[in-house]
């Protein structure tokens, strides 16, 4: 389920593109599942959420979640990681930023494909991993 229901040309979109829409998406269910587990104040909501939308954290989970993609899903995380960001944060390693980057394309991607399903099936099982 998307939330607007507008065209868009997913062949057509640049990775980089879809890793902005990503990033929120991901953010998103992040938050969800933190504001489900308790009510927190705020500053402490948000110290949690910075754990696992970190550049670090996504690349980890990235990397641990990788066979559990489909050919479709591995293709799209590869545009998303090969893509050519001009600048990487400076608290962040190159590799990292690219591999999180992959990470927020397929996420991007399934969100504007529609597949609510799938995006809820890796989260739950990205909930499963130790990112300490």
């Amino acid at each position: 389920m998307r939330l607007l229901d507008r065209e868009v040309n997913l062949n057509q979109m640049s990775p980089l593109t879809l890793a902005f829409i990503g990033d929120g998406v991901y953010d998103l269910l992040v938050r969800e599942k933190l504001v489900c587990e308790a009510n927190r104040p705020v500053g402490v909501l948000n110290s949690e959420k910075i754990k696992t939308v970190c550049c670090k954290a996504q690349a980890k989970i990235a990397n641990e979640l990788l066979p559990d993609l489909n050919e479709e899903e591995t293709s799209v995380f590869k545009r998303g990681k090969n893509a050519h960001a001009m600048t990487v944060p400076k608290n962040a390693k190159r590799i990292d930023y690219h591999t999180a980057t992959g990470l927020e394309a397929l996420f991007g991607y399934l969100y504007l494909k529609g597949s609510s399903d799938r995006l809820r099936e890796l989260f739950e099982i990205i909930e499963k991993f130790d990112l300490e």
